[in-house]
């Protein structure tokens, strides 16, 4: 079932990106393995899943202790607080929700310590809801320029989440939003700061985060199913 749900997935995504005039390699697929057992993600890399996506640091570790990391690509995609910094070094490749200087400034220490730079997405809010992390907007040109000094600390992109709706249009302005918000942001040229990644788009609405821009596609229950949430931090 795992084989055929990302082969289905890779193929909307393929279609998506066609859609939106770009080349289907041009997205990369996060497998959300969070709540899936390591059995499954196993499963999903033997079918050609190369990027899994996490949200719990505790729950990654254990996993990532069974399944390695040498076959594997990890991103930590959930909310990263400052006392779990040192541990995802030795877990991800990539922090997709990096939401203010501070957090920045904590990894970027963390990588000094190690020798290392961390590449990371900056989180942005562009739906206003309260419930959401994420800068807004109109913070992101003064957070990636402090941000952009930070040697250990290197920014990729953007992520958002939208406010879930069922009917996935409803998505479409907010993706479209991040784009351009993007899009005016790499017109300033700061230095030591990329902007070619936009990670946007769940299960639900993927499509239509491919169609607006999207570059990294967190798609979850759409190949592991309804998953099984766990307490662990």
């Amino acid at each position: 079932m795992i084989s055929e749900n990302l082969a289905l997935v890779k193929n909307r995504i393929a279609e998506a990106a066609r859609r939106s005039g770009r080349p289907p390699e041009s997205v990369r697929l996060v497998a959300v393995s969070k709540g899936a057992p390591a059995d499954r993600i196993k499963l999903a890399r033997s079918a050609g899943a190369e990027l899994f996506g996490e949200n719990k640091v505790q729950e990654a570790r254990d996993k990532i202790a069974q399944l390695g990391r040498e076959d594997f690509s990890w991103h930590f995609i959930g909310h990263l607080q400052k006392n779990k910094v040192k541990y995802v070094f030795d877990l991800f490749d990539m922090i997709h929700s990096v939401d203010s200087l501070a957090l920045a400034g904590a990894l970027h220490a963390e990588a000094l310590k190690r020798g290392t730079v961390m590449p990371i997405l900056l989180q942005v809010n562009v739906s206003g809801e309260e419930s959401k992390f994420g800068a807004a907007p109109g913070e992101l040109e003064d957070l990636l320029s402090g941000v952009s000094r930070l040697s250990g600390v290197r920014v990729r992109g953007l992520m958002t989440i939208p406010p879930y709706r069922p009917d996935p249009e409803a998505s479409r302005r907010h993706f479209a939003r991040l784009r351009e918000v993007r899009d005016r942001l790499a017109g300033l040229h700061i230095e030591n700061v990329s902007l070619d990644e936009l990670s946007m788009g769940m299960s639900n609405d993927f499509e239509i985060a491919v169609e607006e821009g999207a570059t990294l596609a967190r798609v979850g229950t759409a190949i592991f199913g309804e998953r099984q949430e766990t307490a662990l931090p």
